[in-house]
């Protein structure tokens, strides 16, 4: 199985398909590479696509410290790129993996291409947080309201076919422990001074009916992040990037297209 070690002796499992130019995933919270199922096959008829198990998901390790935090997971997809002898890749992030994409273009600018972040927030300083009805919703374990959070119909095909390609993930479940890390990570996480620094061509993507990462966050980031793009979807939810992916995709690529690392 193909693991990479990283400086602190954590293994992190990634697969890799496709041919062209590099195209890292990074997934969001809790989750681990599956949740790009339904979507790297579209990319990988352009790019090499390179999907991962952060520390604490999937088949990664999980330790119990240091803390964890979305620059460390940024130094962890690094460690990957590294690995793998890529010198440039694109990058594109959901959720807080948009957070670790930011960190990506703060911290490695000449090993980021173009850089997509989707449902994503600046943090804790600036970013808007979800209302508490949201975050009670969150909490309550109610698999149904939570449904609702993400998806703009709940139990439509889109679901029926995300949870079936998700099936393989509920073998490697997290540890209470590592939930809490993660959760740690995407509150604290905090990018907002350094945004202005990024230098690449970015692209935002929210959906305009998300509770749990709030639509004005979007607005926020492509005021922040000098030549930003923003797209706004009707309807999206937090998941809007699954549910509406067909049209989502399309967009992603012309974009990587437009912004290649030949140029």
């Amino acid at each position: 199985m193909p693991f990479v070690t990283t400086s602190d002796n954590v293994r992190l499992y990634y697969e890799t398909l496709g041919q062209g130019e590099p195209l890292l995933l990074v997934a969001g919270r809790n989750s681990d590479h599956h949740i790009w199922n339904l979507i790297s096959k579209d990319f990988a008829k352009q790019h090499q696509v390179i999907v991962y198990d952060q520390r604490g998901t999937g088949q990664s390790d999980k330790p119990e410290e240091p803390p964890y935090s979305t620059r460390l997971f940024a130094r962890d997809a690094i460690a990957i790129l590294d690995h793998l002898q890529i010198s440039r890749a694109h990058v594109y992030g959901v959720s807080m993996g948009g957070a670790i994409g930011q960190w990506l273009g703060i911290d490695y600018p000449d090993r980021i291409g173009a850089l997509i972040l989707a449902c994503s927030t600046a943090g804790a300083s600036r970013g808007l947080r979800p209302s508490e009805e949201t975050r009670a919703i969150m909490a309550s374990g109610d698999s149904t309201k939570s449904l609702g959070l993400m998806f703009s119909k709940i139990w439509g095909i889109n679901q029926f076919q995300f949870f079936a390609s998700m099936s393989e993930s509920v073998k490697y479940p997290l540890p209470a422990y590592a939930e809490e890390f993660h959760a740690h990570a995407s509150q604290e996480h905090d990018g907002w001074d350094l945004l202005p620094s990024i230098k690449s061509l970015t692209l935002i993507l929210q959906g305009r009916d998300d509770p749990v990462c709030p639509s004005e966050n979007a607005s926020l980031l492509a005021e922040r992040i000098p030549n930003a793009e923003l797209h706004f979807f009707d309807r999206g939810r937090h998941m809007f990037f699954i549910e509406f992916r067909q049209r989502i995709n399309r967009l992603v690529l012309d974009f990587l297209k437009r912004h290649s690392l030949k140029r």
